[in-house]
């Protein structure tokens, strides 16, 4: 009888013993697949390729006339235009392009009347119209937050290069006054300043800003300081004047 038992379960085992088998290989790793830890394997490396990303972009401007240390004039306007992005490895790339700024300021000056009997102190208003070439060439650093959310700074100069800088002018002095101004070259009638050549037309700026872009839009802020002295007839001696300003800006890319 103690046999047979044994016989039985020997039966058993060897009936079971496929899917064991089976159970057992399905429990083991596939060395095979990528999903299993491989200390030798290497991590695949991101492949540069050269590509180029194109912009339309749209936004709004203040420039700041600057004379020593005194404002002159504040300009606030419009920037259109189209950038191109080329890209270069470990998330950087260069910018360039050609945007048409347009920008509107109202300067008013107050002189004291030369009368000696009176004190009033008149008024000449300067309403500047100025129409400019924007090329930028900057250097873009970017960072992926999430997903399609990537942030980025930049930095680099670009050039403006005068189209039309026309001022138009109420004159709002007496006689007297508007004499005396023109005897110190001071215009008193309206005039396009490029072509008077108050001012020079080509602008150096160094701009410094940031933005945010989710999948083909993008905004952007920055400032841009005016580096080289765009007076080019001197009232008095010594004397400056620096075109500084900040812009907010969106794209989208083509």
């Amino acid at each position: 009888m103690k046999h047979i038992h044994i016989l039985i379960v020997g039966c058993a085992l060897l009936c079971c013993a496929p899917a064991l088998a089976q159970d057992m290989v399905r429990t083991q790793p596939d060395l095979q697949t990528t999903t299993f830890f491989d200390p030798t394997q290497k991590k695949t490396e991101e492949v540069y390729l050269f590509s180029t990303d194109w912009r339309v972009e749209a936004g709004y401007v203040q420039w700041d006339e600057r004379t020593q240390d005194t404002t002159m004039v504040y300009q606030h306007g419009l920037r259109v235009g189209a950038t191109v992005d080329f890209n270069l490895p470990y998330r950087f790339s260069i910018q360039t392009g050609a945007l048409a700024t347009l920008t509107y300021g109202l300067n008013s000056q107050h002189w004291r009347s030369v009368t000696g009997e009176s004190t009033q102190v008149e008024r000449m208003e300067h309403h500047i119209i100025q129409l400019q070439l924007t090329i930028p060439l900057r250097a873009y650093y970017n960072i992926k937050l999430w997903k399609k959310l990537n942030m980025f700074f930049y930095a680099g100069p670009q050039l403006q290069i005068g189209l039309m800088n026309y001022d138009k002018i109420n004159n709002l002095t007496s006689p007297g006054v508007t004499e005396w101004l023109e005897a110190q070259n001071q215009p008193t009638t309206s005039y396009e300043r490029y072509i008077a050549k108050d001012v020079y037309r080509t602008n150096i700026q160094f701009g410094l800003g940031g933005g945010f872009e989710w999948d083909r839009y993008r905004v952007q802020a920055g400032y841009d300081f005016g580096l080289n002295n765009l007076i080019r007839t001197s009232v008095v001696p010594k004397q400056r004047l620096n075109e500084w300003g900040w812009m907010v800006a969106f794209g989208y890319r083509l």
